[in-house]
C-alpha cells in the first residue's frame, strides 16, 4: 500500500509558519463528500461481524466534533487566531464529513449509529475560567496540542489497519473511497498539533513551572480518544482488539506518545513510553476481554 504523507512541514515552528501550513492544508484537503464515495459492500454480514464495533465507535467520535468545538471555545476563550482558524474552519468540517461517511458505511451493513453526546461538561467550563489566570493559557494550549497529537496519531493507526483489513476481505470500494481518503487527512491534523506544540515551547516560550504543571496534569487527565465512561473504555478495547493493537501494544503506545515524549519527558533518560498511556491502553483491552467473557458473542476473528 502506498504510504500517504502529510503536507510538508514549514521550515520553522512559528505562528506565521503555522498559518501558512493550515491554509495550504485546507486548500489541498477540502472536506470529503458522500457523492465521491463508493459504498458497495460485497459481504455486509462479515464486515459487520469483523468491524461493526470499529465503525460504530469511529462514527461516534467523528460526529462528536460539534461538542469538541464547544469544548475548545470554553477551554481557550483567548485562543490564537491560528488555533481558531484550524479547529473551526478546517478541522471541524473535515471531521464532520468523516463521521457522515463512516455512518453511511455502517448503515450499509445494517448498523445504526450510536447516540452522540454533544453536552459541554462543567469541568470544561471551569478550566476555561482558569485559563485567565497568569500563565495558565499556555499550559492549557500545550495540553490541547498534546491531546490532539495523540488522538490523531491513534486515528492514523486505526484507519491504516482498517484499510488493510477491508482490502484483505475484498471490500476495496469502501476501503479505497471512504477509509483511505479519511486516513489521508489525519496526518495533517497530527502535524498541526505537533508544530503548534513546538512553536509554543520554542517560539513563544513556557516557563519551567508551566512545563512541570503540564506534566502533572497530563499524567492525571490522559484519556483515550472517545472515552468518557467505563462502557466507552471497553468499547475502545473492542476496537483495539479488532484492529490488533493488543498484538503490538508497546509500538502503538510509542507512536501515540511520540510528541509528548519529545516535549515533556525528553529529560527522563530511558523513558520509552509514558506509563499512563500504556496503562490506559491495557486497561481498555482488559475491560473488553472481561466484558466478552461475561457476555460471549461470536468471538474475535
Amino acid at each position: 500500500m502506498t504510504q500517504m504523507h502529510a503536507p510538508a512541514r514549514p521550515g520553522r515552528a512559528t505562528q506565521e509558519g503555522l498559518r501558512r501550513f493550515v491554509e495550504r492544508f485546507a486548500e489541498e484537503h477540502p472536506p470529503l463528500t458522500l457523492a465521491a464515495a463508493d459504498l458497495t459492500i460485497h459481504d455486509p454480514a462479515e464486515v459487520r461481524r469483523r468491524y461493526g464495533g470499529v465503525f460504530n465507535y469511529l462514527t461516534r467520535v467523528e460526529l462528536e466534533v460539534e461538542r469538541n468545538v464547544l469544548e475548545l471555545r470554553a477551554l481557550m476563550p483567548d485562543a490564537t487566531e491560528v488555533d481558531r482558524f484550524f479547529y473551526h474552519d478546517v478541522w471541524s468540517p473535515q471531521e464532520l464529513q468523516h463521521g457522515i461517511l463512516l455512518d453511511a458505511v455502517q448503515q450499509g451493513f445494517g448498523l445504526e449509529p450510536e447516540a452522540t453526546d454533544l453536552r459541554l461538561s462543567a469541568k470544561m467550563r471551569l478550566v476555561g475560567v482558569l485559563s485567565h489566570l497568569p500563565g495558565m493559557l499556555g499550559v492549557i494550549r500545550l495540553l490541547y496540542y498534546l491531546t490532539g497529537a495523540a488522538t490523531e496519531r491513534s486515528a492514523v493507526i486505526a484507519y491504516s489497519r482498517l484499510v488493510d483489513g477491508l482490502q484483505d476481505m475484498g471490500e476495496r470500494a469502501i476501503a479505497e473511497t471512504v477509509i483511505a481518503p479519511i486516513k489521508r487527512q489525519e496526518p495533517g491534523h497530527f502535524a498541526f498539533y505537533r508544530l503548534s506544540a513546538e512553536a509554543l515551547i520554542g517560539e513563544e516560550g513556557l516557563k519551567d513551572w508551566q512545563l512541570q504543571l503540564a506534566r502533572i496534569l497530563r499524567r492525571r487527565s490522559f484519556g483515550l480518544v472517545g472515552v468518557n465512561n467505563r462502557k466507552q473504555q471497553a468499547d475502545f478495547g473492542d476496537v483495539a482488539r479488532a484492529l490488533d493493537f493488543d498484538r503490538d501494544l508497546l509500538e502503538v503506545a510509542r507512536q501515540v506518545s511520540r510528541v509528548e515524549r519529545e516535549l515533556l519527558w525528553s529529560k527522563e533518560q530511558g523513558l520509552d513510553v509514558p506509563a499512563y498511556i500504556l496503562a490506559a491502553l491495557r486497561d481498555a483491552i482488559e475491560l473488553s476481554v472481561v466484558r466478552e467473557e461475561l457476555s460471549p458473542s461470536e468471538g474475535r476473528p
